[in-house]
């Protein structure tokens, strides 16, 4: 299924990193902080010609956006004004 954003909104997928304690624990996903590093999965029409673009990692904002699942993956949809930065390596 492809979903397109409308407007300016972005569908991205959160990158999960797995964190373990000193001790060798892994936490599991309710006792860490919600991730704030996602690649961008696909960008809406009004906002190709800005700077940012599919495949692109970027920083948002903690608590944006609207989750969605999708063929089993969960995906978040959010206002390009949530993007903080773009990650480059």
């Amino acid at each position: 299924m492809k979903v397109i954003p409308l407007g300016d909104r972005l569908l991205i997928k959160v990158i999960k990193e797995e964190v373990k304690t000193s001790g060798g624990i892994v936490l599991p996903d309710s006792a860490k902080e919600k991730p704030q590093m996602a690649e961008i999965i696909e960008v809406s029409g009004d906002i190709e010609e800005k700077k940012i673009k599919k495949g692109d990692k970027v920083i948002y904002s903690k608590y944006a956006g609207t989750d969605i699942k999708l063929d089993g993956e969960e995906f978040i949809l959010i206002n390009l004004d949530d993007v903080l930065a773009i990650v480059e390596d």
